[in-house]
């Protein structure tokens, strides 16, 4: 059957070659058994059961948390020629009983349903539909330990008992490994095979940035986007609020930008889902909910307003830029008061010991001084054995110092206040600040007062956050964040123990300041903008999202190798036969024109010359001078096309010209040799002779 597969994917898929452990997967499936199933955002897990699906005899029943992902993934299948449909409540009941039918009466090959929607059928018609096998996409959420826990997943199990005969897989992007074992455990899967792909994206680039201030930092951003034209991005935020002050800020700088949150309509949320999703709309600021839905391959970067709670959801927000593999940017900013919100939030909570502890490895993350993919990566248990050389780190790497002393006056003023000062109030009190505040306390008069005065407050913050996050201080979260000091912290203060800290410098970023220059595009770029506004145009006649139509990157391959038959235009990944039949005449039609236009003046000549038109002719027909024609062939017999100069001059006159040759040793220049034959042998015979001997001599 893997042969078969292997069909399916270069016709229904576009590709010639299985990505990394598909294929095992795959085979897995198709011999019946259940399987989990790692992979990174845009690796691929769907393929994983859409083509057993697509094998088995039946109706494969994919269980997926929204409508909006339902929606992506049928339209994407139906794009490549396959019968799916989905079964939730955005259908009236006109469109569900046809898809009931088409179920029960096997014309479809695969059926999306939410979890809710699922168990409502179950005891009903879904007993007439045969079933092939079931998928749970996005996975975590059946365990409690994951970073989206959906109570309706945890019924799931009896669905298993239900059809204990056919194939679980469970699909996830994020999932470290108590989670992995919860899903098995929790779904009630037997024997499950466990299939972890890598979950280095290494076309992402990651960065950074901490404690910017606030107009430092929308500045930053709007710099960020100009450099970046035409291009879709997310603006991940903590708060409803931050999403719509940004999103007001890059409309005030005529960036066209909308805020996507909980407390927004559902048709609005709709609308400015649907205007990402189809290009109409670039950049979204939006609460960590948006995204989970999008399958969509060409956003090209993703920032973090605020740090994220935890790894595994940070790392699934990044993973929704570069989904077709090319390179994509990802930027997070954070401050100190990020971690109080997210620490308060996690204290609050049943799983606080958990949240707590994931929060600090987001920390330990956001805090690193040694390269940050290899420490994303250790998280889900995956070793990378060199510095990846594209992140913020390995780019600019940090200097130490002895932070020490640094940290013994920091400490010192913690004491001497009673440990009743958060990190602020420290900071002024070291620099020896004269507010209003530090007076009312008598903070003036103790004796660390103004002790690092010569160090400037984003400096101060830069260190005191390394304190806290290596456990000389701790925040009491519970007394107005407080500072405390540590066991860790009385060692450096009364017994000197050593303290390692990075020096605070200011990463720099890629984003210049000054006005953009506007960008000179390459062939390349202009071939894929073409073609760019082609799916465009195509996506809104059909109604659905350009990548869909075809990724970037099958884009990007086209602009590069312009194919013009319909077998070269198969040969782009991602082209699949359907696709060939149904957008291909357009694209072959616009790759044609885009090779005429490069074509060079002789390269037109050699065209016409191909199909066997005289040189009169083809003077006529491109409107240049006859004499111009002939120089074209010339050049080009001389480059090595086939062209027979010999039809235009006889063998008499080119020995005449070998003649003229001997005495006046020059094959550059035309006029002596007219007036060496008293202007009776005309100029572009002349030059077709001394071609002809010119490549014998080279020859």
């Amino acid at each position: 059957m893997l042969q078969q597969a292997h069909k399916i994917l270069e016709k229904h898929f576009g590709y010639s070659t299985f990505r990394p452990q598909q294929e095992e997967v795959i085979q897995n499936v198709l011999n019946n058994k259940d399987t989990l199933v790692l992979m990174p955002t845009g690796g691929g897990k769907s393929i994983c059961f859409q083509i057993p699906a697509l094998l088995f005899d039946g109706v494969a029943i994919v269980i997926s948390p929204l409508i909006s992902l339902m929606k992506d993934q049928v339209e994407s299948l139906r794009a490549n020629g396959i019968k799916a449909a989905y079964y939730n409540s955005s259908l009236d009941p006109v469109q569900e009983r046809i898809v009931v039918q088409q179920a029960i009466d096997g014309d479809l090959k695969l059926l999306y349903v939410s979890p809710e929607r699922l168990f409502k059928i179950a005891n009903s018609w879904l007993k007439d539909v045969k079933v092939s096998m079931f998928a749970i996409d996005e996975a975590h959420c059946v365990s409690m330990w994951g970073h989206d826990f959906r109570p309706e997943y945890a019924q799931l199990s009896n669905i298993r008992k239900q059809y204990s005969s056919v194939p679980f897989i469970a699909l996830t992007a994020t999932a470290d490994k108590t989670t992995r074992k919860d899903i098995v455990k929790q779904l009630g899967m037997r024997k499950a095979v466990v299939y972890i792909s890598s979950f280095n994206r290494s076309n992402l680039s990651l960065e950074v940035r901490a404690n910017v201030p606030k107009k430092k930092k929308i500045s930053e951003i709007i710099s960020f986007i100009e450099n970046r034209p035409n291009q879709s991005g997310i603006i991940y935020c903590l708060s409803r609020k931050q999403t719509e002050e940004i999103a007001s800020e890059l409309k005030r700088n005529h960036i066209e930008a909308e805020a996507y949150h909980a407390g927004l309509s559902a048709d609005k949320r709709a609308r400015i889902q649907e205007d990402f999703i189809t290009d109409d709309l670039s950049i979204i600021t939006a609460t960590i909910a948006f995204g989970m839905g999008i399958d969509k391959s060409n956003v090209r970067w993703v920032m973090h307003n605020n740090l994220p709670k935890n790894i595994e959801g940070y790392y699934q927000e990044i993973g929704r830029a570069g989904r077709d593999g090319l390179p994509s940017t990802t930027r997070m900013y954070y401050n100190l008061r990020d971690l109080m919100v997210l620490k308060k939030f996690a204290t609050g909570s049943e799983q606080s010991p958990i949240y707590t502890e994931k929060l600090h490895r987001m920390l330990n993350y956001a805090e690193a001084s040694s390269c940050r993919r290899k420490i994303l990566l250790a998280y889900f248990g995956e070793d990378l054995k060199e510095d990846c050389g594209n992140c913020d780190v390995c780019k600019n790497p940090p200097q130490f110092l002895d932070g020490t002393i640094l940290a013994q006056k920091a400490l010192s003023a913690v004491r001497r206040t009673n440990e009743e000062i958060g990190v602020t109030m420290l900071i002024n009190i070291l620099r020896g600040s004269s507010n209003q505040e530090v007076y009312s306390k008598g903070y003036q008069n103790i004796k660390t007062y103004g002790i690092g005065a010569d160090i400037s407050f984003k400096d101060w913050q830069h260190y005191i956050n390394q304190l806290i996050n290596i456990g000389v201080l701790e925040i009491a979260y519970d007394e107005s964040f407080r500072l405390k000091i540590s066991n860790f912290g009385n060692e450096v203060l009364f017994r000197k123990r050593k303290v390692k800290i990075t020096r605070a410098i200011d990463r720099p970023t890629k984003v210049k300041k000054e006005k953009r220059a506007k960008k000179k595009l390459t062939k390349n770029e202009k071939n894929f903008e073409v073609l760019r506004l082609l799916r465009a145009k195509i996506a809104k006649e059909s109604g659905m999202p350009a990548y869909i139509i075809f990724h970037d990157s099958a884009l990007t391959e086209m602009s590069v190798e312009l194919p013009v038959t319909e077998n070269e235009f198969l040969a782009i990944q991602g082209v699949s036969q359907v696709k060939l039949e149904r957008y291909g005449e357009e694209f072959i039609e616009a790759i044609k024109e885009i090779k005429d236009a490069q074509m060079s003046t002789f390269e037109i000549t050699y065209r016409f010359y191909q199909q066997g038109i005289s040189p009169e002719q083809i003077s006529e027909e491109r409107e240049l001078n006859i004499a111009t024609i002939f120089s074209h062939l010339a050049k080009l017999y001389f480059e090595g096309k086939d062209i027979n100069l010999m039809a235009y001059i006889s063998e008499e006159e080119v020995n005449e010209v070998r003649k003229a040759y001997q005495e006046i040793n020059d094959l550059s220049v035309l006029k002596p040799y007219f007036d060496f034959f008293e202007e009776k042998m005309p100029y572009y015979k002349i030059r077709i002779a001394l071609t002809i001997i010119a490549k014998e001599l080279k020859e």
